[in-house]
């Protein structure tokens, strides 16, 4: 069946799952044209791959002399901008955080072949009228390893230290600044633990992301609290993901969770939020979860303003409490064993083989 891909291919989320998923066609040694979304191609997070490289080169080059607007196209991106499409029949795949679809992001749905990484979105837009698919996202097995030393073969710690990690780029909707207050409150000072935060936003400035980390620790310092910079390369984004045992996922609106999946699929232990995308791929087996309390306005004036076409409505919260709490009994589950076995079935569970069937087959039903 002849078909395109229309998708980024960059450093953020999405790019990284359209990679995963051109890398997983290329080992079956498919060809279609390509049409990456935003500015060309930028595979600089990745490892060196010269065939496959090569691959994406040889089928974007090619795709306006190859592509028919009668051939269905798949498309990665969010519902803005997605009524424009390269094909008259389009599955979009798209990543939806919060609770109220608004008119306009039902029209688009409405005028895609729509699928989602996570049930809840699915049922945000079912209750207003709009079917959609879902599609979960694959675990990328080759930027994405286990590693029980550091590359140059010494350990991570000198000592018996317990590293907690949180990650994602830094704003309201993913509630870093009660995660961390939270866990300074319990754990500051306390040398047996430590949190790692890789939250720097790169939609900020470098005084605007000083600023944030200077506000959410009230302009306190912590011994035991660091924050790392910005991570252009994959490798170094593993070597982070596994110099952390427990990683916190409480963010209060996601459509899957990308370094919490990640991490927890390389066998560390997690406290997790038990509310929408998440619950895609955690469990009580593999994570310890955490209800959410509540639910609050995500508006921040910053990037989710109110009364605007897109992005409108609520994200989950927690108390604090129960959230510690996780995080004592997560410190359990690792002192028991500190290699999350459960966790390592992800990766079995969620291939980038099984991602681009699904895909495939919805296609071919479009």
């Amino acid at each position: 069946m002849d078909f395109a891909f229309n998708v980024p291919i960059n450093s953020v989320s999405f790019g990284q799952v359209s990679t995963c998923l051109l890398r997983e066609a290329y080992r079956r040694k498919l060809d279609f044209p390509i049409f990456p979304i935003g500015s060309g191609v930028d595979l600089s997070s990745q490892e060196d791959d010269e065939g496959f490289f090569d691959w994406i080169k040889k089928n974007y080059a090619s795709s306006e002399r190859k592509h028919s607007r009668s051939n269905p196209t798949f498309k990665l991106w969010h519902l803005k901008d997605s009524l424009s499409s390269m094909s008259e029949r389009q599955l979009l795949l798209s990543f939806y955080e919060l609770d109220s679809p608004t008119d306009t992001e039902l029209n688009i749905a409405k005028n895609n072949n729509l699928a989602f990484t996570s049930k809840f979105a699915i049922e945000a837009f079912r209750k207003n009228g709009v079917e959609s698919k879902y599609i979960p996202l694959p675990f990328d097995s080759d930027n994405f390893k286990r590693m029980e030393k550091l590359p140059n073969g010494k350990d991570f710690y000198e000592d018996d230290r317990i590293v907690f990690t949180v990650c994602g780029k830094v704003e309201k909707r993913k509630r870093h600044e009660k995660i961390i207050r939270a866990w300074a409150k319990r754990f500051g000072g306390d040398k047996r633990y430590f949190l790692h935060c890789s939250i720097y936003n790169g939609f900020l400035s470098p005084e605007d992301n000083n600023g944030v980390v200077a506000r959410i620790l009230q302009n306190k310092t912590y011994i035991n609290i660091n924050f790392f910079p910005s991570m252009t390369k994959n490798a170094t984004y593993n070597e982070f993901l596994n110099g952390g045992h427990i990683i916190i996922g409480m963010s209060g609106g996601e459509g899957w969770g990308l370094p919490e999946f990640q991490s927890v699929a390389i066998g560390k232990h997690s406290v997790i939020m038990d509310a929408h995308g998440y619950k895609s791929w955690a469990n009580e087996q593999n994570s310890v979860l955490v209800s959410p309390d509540k639910k609050i306005d995500v508006y921040d004036n910053v990037f989710f303003k109110k009364d605007s076409d897109y992005n409108q409505g609520q994200i989950f919260d927690f108390d604090e409490d129960a959230f510690i709490d996780g995080c004592e009994k997560a410190i359990e589950r690792y002192k028991a064993s500190p290699v999350n076995e459960e966790g390592l079935k992800l990766k079995e569970e969620f291939t980038p083989a099984k991602t681009l069937d699904s895909i495939i087959s919805n296609i071919s039903d479009i």
